[in-house]
Order: structure tokens, then C-alpha cells, then sequence
């Protein structure tokens, strides 16, 4: 009963396992320790007793957590593991350390909240799983823009999918709203663009040192920070923060609606070329990533010929950093985009217009493409009519059956596993002020994504409805719901799910 799927999960004869006060963690390898010190933590937070870690051969009734070059399924070391569970204890084997924390996922949802032999709980019954995802980039973004969220509620997004496997965290850090890093060279960013948000919402920003702090947390749990700072349009905050970056001179009130397409950098102009360098390098700097986002969607106001030279440059300069470009479908239409720059494909499951061949000229470019369609992987469309937060612009609802009856290797003719880099949820926050709503915008949804992105590809012979079971990915949703309720994740209790009971 694991969120995402494992690619092979074999069930065994025997006892189960049963978590006893006295079990320990015993490590062996690079990495074990940071590894088990986050599944004492996990399991502790589940409701289960604190265990010891302990480098030493494994007793009866021990978790075992190996890293070292021969563990893991073959021709998938980077992020596979084996995880073994018999009556005499359970062993987690992996080639990498992140591939060992992923197996330490798929243990704490088998241990359900609350396991140890004083709980009353279930112990683990006997199985094999042999796991590996099916995409490396596996990511879900959260708009800080629009409505700011603290460095505490950010680090709570992180434990929150990495439980999902989920490996990488797309910050959208700038908008018209709000301006949330701070840039040394440029301190009014944050001073003027950061002092509000959408609706005026409260402002706020994240100082170097707080992302530094956010980069690190993220990355002790494998998952990488990208961040994006969305150029040129999309920009009122910087433009009104420094004048001369907008063509007529003049800088813009904040603003605080949620329109979007009606900014522009003044482009080709030497002062928003430096503004470019100085922004660009200090990102660069603070993320250790190999990923940099400049945006480039919904530009209605920036001429075609300006914009096709903006974004082509600003790929360049964020390429002489030594960071991989990525940008919204839309600066696919750009000739000189730097090689290998990376698409973001957000059009819908059947693409319009020209969303197809923007897609396609990333991958003519040497570059690959991560897979948002906005009818299925948008986090902020509502789930039902009458949502009071969420927005309708796709058309439609998005419930948990449209989340996750979807393949990203499915909806841009062409477009097959290789040049897809994965899949990425997200959500936007015009309409989500709290964490605890961006929790339940995110959740279950979410972990549709997570296992699209994750789990087996399912057979091309088959139509997709009945290749992804809903029935049967509800049953373990509402396993993975106990774990949310005893960590206090918000989310919505959709229909067709046997959720657990409410505790009184």
C-alpha cells in the first residue's frame, strides 16, 4: 500500500515484522547515517518509538540500511533501492544515499503511523520490493510570489513530498506581485517589489542566508531547489523597484491583483542587461542545483522579435554560469536559445496551437522537456464547482481522476521517455493564502503526479483510463492518509476514496 506504485513489490510467507522498543537502526556505508538519523525521525514523527542507529551488524528485529555499490536494482543505481521485510527484521540496500532515503519512504508508509508492538498497530507483513523511478526530475513548484510563505512553511512543503519521492522544488520567486530573494546588488527588490503580495497579502522575502538555509534542508532530503526568477514579463515588482528598467521611465505602483501578460522589461536596453547579469549570478551562487528557471510565459506585452532576442540572450548568461537554462514552453518559438536549454510544457493534455512544436524545439535544441499539462498537473485549478479557492481558467475541474489518468509520453506527438526529463505539479497561489490551503490544493493531487513520474510506464497497447486504476490507487491513497493525519498535512477528502476516519 505505497504511494507511488513500486515497479516490483513480491509478498512473502511468514510472520510479520513487528517494530519493538528495542529495535535499532544498524548502518553500513556512505551516507547510511544521514540516512537513518531522517528514517528516526520519520518514523518517529509517524508515531513509532525512537530508534538507536547503531554501525554494527544487524540483530533480530533491526532495520538495516546498506549503501554500497553492489546494492540496488541493476542498470538503476542512481536513485533504486531493494527493500527486504521478514518476521527477523527489514533491510533497506542501495547504490547511493538517495536511493536508500527513497527505500526509507517506502518504509514508513508500509509502517503504518503509529507501528510498535505497545501500539496496537500492524506489523509489516512479509514482502520484496525492487524500486527505481521511471523519471529522474520528479517535481512539484510552489508560488511564493503571490502569496509568501516563511522559510518554516517551505521546509514543511519539503517533508511533505518527499514522502511522494518527489525530488525537485520548483520556487516561482518573482512576479508582479512579489519579489521574494534578496539580491545584494539590488536591494530595492526586496525593499519595494517584496512589501506586498497578491490580494495585499503580507510581504516578505527570503534573505540569502534563508534560501542558503532552504537549498540545504531541501537537499538533505534529496530534492533539489530550482529556482525562477520569470523574465521579462511577469515583472511589475522589479519594475517597480528600479525605474529604468521600464520603457517609459517610470516605475509602477506594487500590485496586488492577480491579471497576468500586461508587464515587460524595457528589452535590448543596457540598463536591464546589467540588471540581468546582477540578478542572474547571484542566483546562480546560491544554488547548488544544476537548474536556473527564467520564466518566459504569458510575455503579451513584449513584441515577438524583443522577445525572442531576450530570452535568447538571458539562456546564454545563464548558461556561463554553468547552470542548465530552463523557461516555459513559450521560449521554444526563440531561435539561439543556449544548447540544451530545458522546457517547461504547461499547455493542456491535448496541446493548442503552437504548444506542440514549442515543446518539440527544445529537444531539436538538445535540450529535454518537463511535462506540467495545466488540465491535469495545475495544483490551483478547483476540484469541484464552487470551490471558493482555486481558479477554472482550464475549463474544468481537476479531480483526483484527471490528476492522475495522464502520460506525459502521451500528449506532444514525438515526444517519447528520452526526451522527456519528468513531470512537475504546480501550484499557483493567487487564490491560496495559507499553507494549510496550499496543503489542500496540493494533497492528493499530488501524489497522482508523484506516481506518474515515478512509477512503471504503463503498456502503450492500452487506453490510459484503464491502464492507471483509480480504484486501486485509492486504496493506498487513503493508507498514505493516515500518515498526513498524524503529521497534520491538510488535504481534501475527495470523493471516491475510503479515507480513514476522522480522529474525534
Amino acid at each position: 500500500m505505497v504511494v507511488p506504485r513500486p515497479v516490483s513489490s513480491v509478498a512473502a510467507s511468514g510472520a510479520p515484522f513487528v517494530l519493538t522498543a528495542g529495535a535499532r537502526i544498524s548502518i553500513a556505508g556512505a551516507g547510511a547515517d544521514a540516512v537513518a538519523r531522517l528514517l528516526r525521525d520519520g518514523l518517529s514523527a509517524d508515531g513509532a518509538p525512537e530508534l538507536e542507529i547503531v554501525r554494527e551488524p544487524p540483530a533480530f528485529g533491526d532495520v538495516a540500511v546498506v549503501v554500497a555499490d553492489h546494492e540496488g536494482p541493476e542498470d538503476h543505481r542512481a536513485e533504486g533501492y531493494v527493500l527486504e521485510v521478514t518476521a527477523e527484521g527489514v533491510r533497506i540496500g542501495a547504490a547511493t544515499e538517495a536511493g536508500a532515503f527513497w527505500g526509507v519512504q517506502t518504509l514508513r508508509q508500509l509502517a503504518r503511523p503509529g507501528a510498535g508492538e505497545s501500539a496496537g498497530a500492524p506489523g509489516i507483513a512479509p514482502v520484496r520490493i525492487v524500486d527505481h523511478p521511471r523519471f529522474g526530475y520528479r517535481g512539484a513548484l510552489l508560488d511564493v510570489a503571490r502569496h509568501f510563505f516563511t522559510p518554516a512553511e517551505v521546509r514543511r512543503f519539503i517533508d511533505g513530498i518527499a514522502l511522494l519521492k518527489v525530488n525537485h522544488l520548483h520556487l516561482h520567486l518573482t512576479d508582479d506581485q512579489g519579489w521574494r530573494l534578496e539580491i545584494l546588488s539590488r536591494p530595492r527588490l526586496t525593499e519595494i517589489g517584496g512589501s506586498t503580495g497578491c490580494d495585499g497579502s503580507r510581504g516578505g522575502f527570503f534573505s540569502q542566508q534563508e534560501f542558503r538555509d532552504l537549498v540545504a534542508y531541501a537537499a538533505e532530503r534529496h530534492i533539489t531547489i530550482v529556482p525562477e526568477i520569470d523574465l521579462p514579463g511577469h515583472t511589475t515588482a522589479a519594475l517597480a523597484s528600479y525605474p529604468e528598467l521600464n520603457p517609459d521611465g517610470v516605475p509602477p505602483a506594487v500590485y496586488t491583483g492577480r491579471e497576468v501578460g500586461f508587464s515587460t522589461l524595457l528589452t535590448g536596453h543596457a540598463p536591464t542587461e546589467r540588471f540581468l547579469h546582477d540578478v542572474i549570478t547571484e542566483v546562480a551562487a546560491l544554488t547548488p542545483g544544476p537548474f536556473l528557471h527564467i520564466g518566459g510565459d504569458e510575455c503579451l506585452s513584449t513584441s515577438p522579435e524583443d522577445f525572442d532576442a531576450f530570452v535568447a540572450d538571458t539562456t546564454r548568461i545563464v548558461a556561463a554560469t554553468g547552470k542548465i537554462p530552463v523557461g516555459w514552453h513559450e521560449i521554444g518559438r526563440a531561435p539561439g536559445l543556449a544548447p540544451g536549454t530545458v522546457g517547461q510544457y504547461w499547455d493542456f493534455r491535448v496541446p493548442r496551437g503552437h504548444a506542440a512544436d514549442r515543446a518539440q524545439a527544445f529537444v531539436r535544441g538538445g535540450g529535454r522537456v518537463i511535462m506540467s499539462p495545466a488540465d491535469a498537473a495545475y495544483l490551483d485549478i478547483v476540484y469541484e464547482e464552487g470551490d471558493t479557492i482555486g481558479q477554472d481558467w482550464t475549463g474544468g475541474p481537476t479531480d483526483l481522476g484527471t490528476a492522475y489518468r495522464w502520460d506525459p509520453a502521451r500528449i506532444v506527438p514525438g515526444l517519447d521517455d528520452a526526451h522527456i526529463l519528468g513531470v512537475e505539479a504546480a501550484l499557483w497561489t493567487e487564490t491560496v493564502p495559507t499553507i494549510e490551503d496550499a496543503e489542500e490544493m496540493t494533497y492528493p493531487r499530488l501524489a497522482a503526479v508523484a506516481e506518474i513520474g515515478w512509477s512503471a510506464v504503463p503498456p502503450a497497447s492500452r487506453p490510459i483510463e484503464e491502464a492507471r486504476d483509480l480504484n486501486e490507487f485509492a486504496a493506498r491513497l487513503a493508507a498514505l492518509a493516515e500518515h498526513w493525519d498524524v503529521l497534520g498535512t491538510r488535504y481534501r477528502r475527495v470523493e471516491g476514496v475510503p479515507w480513514p476516519e476522522p480522529a474525534a
